[in-house]
C-alpha cells in the first residue's frame, strides 16, 4: 500500500469513529495515537475527496423549493400543489384539491373521476360552483365482489351535486374474470357511452393504489391468491386498477384487458389530469405515473413529496 493508500484508510478509520461511532476528535488522537491536528486535517481530507458526503434532509423545507423540485424531476408535470399535512394529510389533500376544482372547472366541462378515499376527501370539501353544462362521470368500474367500501358512487354523487348536474356511473365492476365477459359489457350501448364520456372528459381526478396486502383492490375480491402475488411481484401500483411498474408500464396484460375503464394513455390527452395522494406508501406508484405522464397535476402532502423528490428506482 503507497502513501496515499495509507492515508485514504486512516481517512476512513477517523471518519468511521468520529460520524458514525460519535467518538471526539481527542478520543481519535489516542485511540489511533496520533494528535488532535492530524485528527482534524484528516477529516477535512475527507470531505475534500468525497469520502465523506452528508445529505441533510428537512421535512421543514419551504413548500415551493419543493413544487420546484418536483417541477424539475417530472417535467410532463405543470402543477405541484403541496400541503404541510402535519395534522391530517389525507383531508389536507383532500381541501386543497378540492378549491383546485372550484377554480378551474369551467361551463360544459366533463369531469371524469377514480375513487378511493382521496378522492372521496375531495368529493367531502368541494363547494357548490355557479358553472352549467358540466358532466361529472365514472372513469372506471365500480362495483366490488366484497362489501369493502370504495366510496365509489358517494364520490360521483358528491361532485354531481357541487357542479349542478347528475351523476353517470359506470355500474360494472371494474375488473371481470374473463377478457372476453368485459369486451361483452363494454360494448353495452349505456357502457360504451359512459366510456366515450371518460374518454372525452377535459378533467380527470384520481388517485394511485399500492401493492400492498392492505390495499384495497387486492381486499375487493378481483384476484385470486397467484395473481395478487404476481401483481405484487411486478408492479409498484395501479392507476385506474389499471397496474403498472416504475417507469408506469403496464404489467400484466392479461389483467389489464380484464379492466374496464379509461385507458392510461388517455389520461396524457387531458387538459387537467390530477393526481392526489397522501400516503408515502404510494410514492413508487406516484412516481410511475409521473414519469409516465399519466398526470400533469399532483397534490400531495409534504411528507409524500419529500420522499417523492428522493425516489429513484
Amino acid at each position: 500500500m503507497d502513501g496515499e493508500d495509507k492515508k485514504i484508510a486512516l481517512a476512513l478509520k477517523v471518519a468511521t469513529l468520529y460520524y458514525r461511532d460519535g467518538f471526539n476528535q481527542q478520543d481519535i488522537a489516542a485511540e489511533l495515537n496520533i494528535s488532535r491536528a492530524t485528527v482534524s486535517r484528516l477529516l477535512q481530507y475527507g470531505r475534500d475527496q468525497g469520502l465523506v458526503t452528508f445529505k441533510i434532509h428537512n421535512p421543514l423545507a419551504p413548500l415551493h423549493q419543493l413544487e420546484t423540485g418536483l417541477l424539475e424531476k417530472y417535467p410532463s408535470l405543470k402543477k405541484a400543489i403541496i400541503v404541510p399535512g402535519k395534522d391530517n394529510p389525507l383531508e389536507e389533500v383532500g381541501i386543497a384539491g378540492a378549491h383546485y376544482l372550484e377554480q378551474i372547472v369551467k361551463h360544459n366541462d366533463i369531469l371524469g373521476l377514480g375513487w378511493g378515499k382521496t378522492v372521496y376527501q375531495v368529493a367531502l370539501h368541494i363547494d357548490a360552483k355557479d358553472v352549467s353544462g358540466v358532466k361529472v362521470v365514472q372513469m372506471k368500474g365500480s362495483m366490488a365482489n366484497t362489501e369493502t367500501r370504495n366510496y365509489a358512487f358517494e364520490t360521483v354523487n358528491a361532485f354531481a351535486s357541487a357542479f349542478h348536474t347528475l351523476p353517470q356511473y359506470l355500474p360494472v365492476p371494474v375488473i371481470f374474470d374473463h377478457a372476453k365477459t368485459k369486451e361483452l359489457v363494454a360494448n353495452d350501448t349505456h357502457i360504451k357511452y359512459i366510456l366515450k364520456l371518460g374518454q372525452e372528459a377535459d378533467i380527470a381526478m384520481f388517485t394511485v393504489g399500492t401493492v400492498r396486502d392492505s390495499a384495497l383492490l387486492f381486499r375487493m375480491g378481483y384476484f385470486t391468491a397467484a395473481e395478487q402475488k404476481a401483481l405484487q411481484q411486478e408492479a409498484v401500483g395501479d392507476i385506474f386498477s389499471r397496474f403498472i411498474d416504475a417507469k408506469g408500464h403496464i404489467v400484466n396484460h392479461d389483467i389489464n384487458e380484464r379492466t374496464i375503464g379509461i385507458r392510461l394513455d388517455e389520461l396524457k390527452k387531458k387538459k387537467h389530469s390530477i393526481l392526489v395522494a397522501a400516503n408515502v406508501a404510494k410514492v413508487p406508484a406516484i412516481h410511475g405515473s409521473l414519469v409516465a405522464g399519466y398526470a400533469n397535476t399532483l397534490v400531495i402532502d409534504q411528507e409524500s413529496a419529500n420522499n417523492l423528490l428522493e425516489y429513484s428506482n
